[in-house]
């Protein structure tokens, strides 16, 4: 009995269904981002309006300086990791824990170590000019 494919014709839908198997993946992983960034955008909107103000710019400059970081929450905050899904950094608000003030920090997947010791967290107030163009520039070393 002569097979119903040639070996060419059944490598060709080995193929087909690889391709059709990996574009799944891939939309699931495209759904899985948008659903996190949404989740991110959804924690700074139920922030009161002076943290929302600084969370909304921060996450604008993370996005900017880093393209490659991942937003995603992280114990409930907004956070932003790296193609492992490790958390390079993260924004605290202040109302979350009753603090005075905000947090922007790093985690250990942060690329900052410097000798002995390296910037880690800053409280924040209020963002100025040069308050952005420092937490950009150490965004971008972290992911270097």
């Amino acid at each position: 009995m002569t097979p119903a494919f040639s070996a060419d014709e059944a490598a060709a839908m080995k193929e087909t269904a690889a391709e059709r198997r990996e574009a799944v993946k891939r939309e699931k992983a495209a759904n899985k981002a948008a659903l996190d960034l949404q989740d991110v955008l959804d924690k700074i909107a139920e922030m009161p309006e002076w943290e929302a103000r600084i969370a909304t710019r921060i996450h604008e400059i993370v996005l900017e300086s880093a393209p490659g970081l991942l937003p995603k929450t992280w114990y409930g905050m907004p956070a932003y990791a790296n193609a492992e899904g490790k958390v390079v950094c993260f924004f605290k608000p202040a109302s979350k824990f009753g603090s005075r003030y905000c947090t922007f920090g790093f985690e250990e997947a942060a690329q900052l170590d410097e000798d002995s010791m390296w910037l880690s967290s800053w409280a924040i107030l209020r963002l100025t000019v040069a308050d952005e163009r420092l937490i950009a520039e150490t965004v971008a070393r972290a992911v270097s």
